[in-house]
């Protein structure tokens, strides 16, 4: 996924892989195509026999995959390792196979790795959370990542994937209606604060002073550029920072609107301490993650606090305040009224700062407990399973729409065929998706029902021919037995 901070804040997504449908409305959205009713009923019977051979496929290495993470499960797998007797150097090897095999089903699941630049465009506005907040590097592993990554290159990984992996998939879109009465008065506040700033010329010094503290990257600020392309997902962030507020916008309820992760997996290892090494790994599944907001899905997060930044305006401020008093006091006539304006806006900015960042660590505080009780979906075998499925569930769509295609319109190449099944996905369902039409003829191919002519174009056997090559699967041998028993 590709991702353009464009003007007036709107983020450019590229399609993605996944088909956004839910199989038994696919299945029967396209018998329902189909005229004659004989070829109705091969194509349903042709879709059961597909998913019961892909999932025969697959069983074999989700079952190595699930007892693969038993041994490294967080709560049992510790005791289960002393039972296995295992050597240090044995176990680094099934961790590593572990993590093969994580990879691999994440990948035909359509997940992604989040690499540095998506983070920063996610990252560079606010959303609901209005703190810093960074991750604790001492209480997270840097040994297990590190070495399957060496062992397994990958492009674009981020700088943080020594400790943490971040997977994403899917795109939504978050809206928030509320009052916002004290973002909208911090709001206030900060822009009447900088109109003094700039009166005062006080701007520049600050500006100065918090550069030495901060490297502005020069990149952050810049538009994204990239090809557009027509298809692609424009999602608009709405912010209150770029609202205009008036009297009436103040005293009403505003909307705001962030684009969101649909799907986000967290995988990580806590540090091992002096007495006993850590061996567990953590696989936590979270929904619905604002962009803007997805620090909240982070390992191991430090208790947020007053930001360099902060501390240098607060201090600032005091110190120009105290000078402009004790200056106004050395003068012949000092000037009550301007000593008392400049005591309060000091005293008026420490009180602004104190009450923001109380405020946002109860924002904090409400969005974590929210992560753990609505957005977070699983962890450890709960999300390895939903994993499993879900591979299976796309392949299965994959490989239907392509033997639709074909068994509709005839010999096709693959660029053309890769065309129609988006084409169809689109008029049919009203959904945009990059159709992985590689992986679907793959396993057409391997299932023996299709074939390529002499200049390359696929073409795919008739319907009762099909079924007859997959065969009668086991499943269907059990659904016979059980329907005879119960006669």
């Amino acid at each position: 996924m590709e991702m353009q901070k464009k003007k007036k804040d709107v983020i450019r997504l590229e399609r993605e892989s996944v088909i956004p449908i839910l199989k038994p409305k696919l299945i029967m959205t396209l018998a329902n195509l189909i005229e004659h009713s004989s070829d109705r009923a091969e194509f349903l019977k042709l879709c059961k026999r597909v998913e019961y051979t892909i999932r025969a496929w697959y069983l074999l290495q989700f079952e190595d995959l699930m007892q693969l993470y038993s041994l490294f499960d967080p709560v049992h797998g510790a005791e289960k390792l002393r039972q296995q007797n295992l050597s240090p150097e044995e176990i680094d090897v099934l961790e590593q196979n572990f993590l093969t095999y994580l990879l691999q089903v994440m990948d035909k699941s359509n997940f992604k790795i989040t690499t540095d630049e998506e983070i920063d465009v996610a990252q560079s506005g606010q959303y609901l959370l209005n703190l810093p907040i960074s991750v604790d590097d001492k209480k997270l592993d840097k040994k297990l990542l590190k070495r399957y990554f060496a062992e397994h290159p990958h492009e674009n990984l981020p700088d943080f994937c020594d400790k943490y992996i971040i997977f994403r998939r899917g795109i939504g879109i978050d809206r928030t209606t509320d009052y916002f009465f004290m973002e909208k008065v911090d709001i206030l506040i900060s822009r009447l604060w900088t109109c003094l700033l700039r009166l005062t010329r006080l701007e520049k010094l600050l500006a100065r002073r918090s550069s030495r503290l901060q490297k502005k990257d020069p990149k952050k600020d810049d538009e994204i550029i990239s090809e557009s392309n027509k298809d692609d997902l424009h999602v608009e962030r709405i912010r209150l920072e770029n609202m205009e507020l008036s009297f009436r916008n103040l005293l009403s309820k505003i909307t705001i609107q962030e684009p969101t992760f649909d799907r986000i997996i967290v995988v990580y290892r806590r540090a091992s301490t002096q007495t006993e090494p850590e061996r567990g790994i953590f696989v936590k599944h979270f929904k619905n993650i604002p962009m803007a907001d997805m620090e909240i899905v982070l390992p191991e997060k430090k208790n947020p606090g007053l930001t360099p930044m902060d501390w240098v305006k607060f201090l600032v401020s005091a110190v120009v305040g105290l000078v402009a008093v004790f200056g106004s006091l050395e003068m012949p006539k000092a000037d009550l009224w301007v000593i008392f304006a400049i005591v309060s806006t000091v005293i008026g900015y420490c009180a602004k700062t104190y009450f923001t960042f109380q405020q946002n660590m109860a924002a904090y505080q409400n969005l974590i407990t929210q992560s753990m009780y609505d957005k977070q979906l699983d962890s450890g075998k709960g999300t390895l399973l939903h994993l499993c499925d879900d591979v299976i569930q796309q392949e299965v769509k994959e490989v239907i729409i392509s033997f639709f295609i074909l068994m509709e319109q005839g010999k096709a190449t693959r660029q053309d065929l890769d065309l129609q099944c988006e084409e169809l996905i689109k008029e049919e369902f009203g959904e945009s998706c990059n159709f992985d039409v590689d992986d679907a003829v793959n396993k057409l191919e391997k299932l023996g029902i299709i074939s390529r002519d002499t200049i390359g174009r696929y073409y795919c056997v008739g319907l009762k021919r099909a079924n007859e090559i997959i065969g009668t699967t086991t499943e269907e041998l059990v659904l016979k037995a059980k329907l005879g028993v119960s006669t």
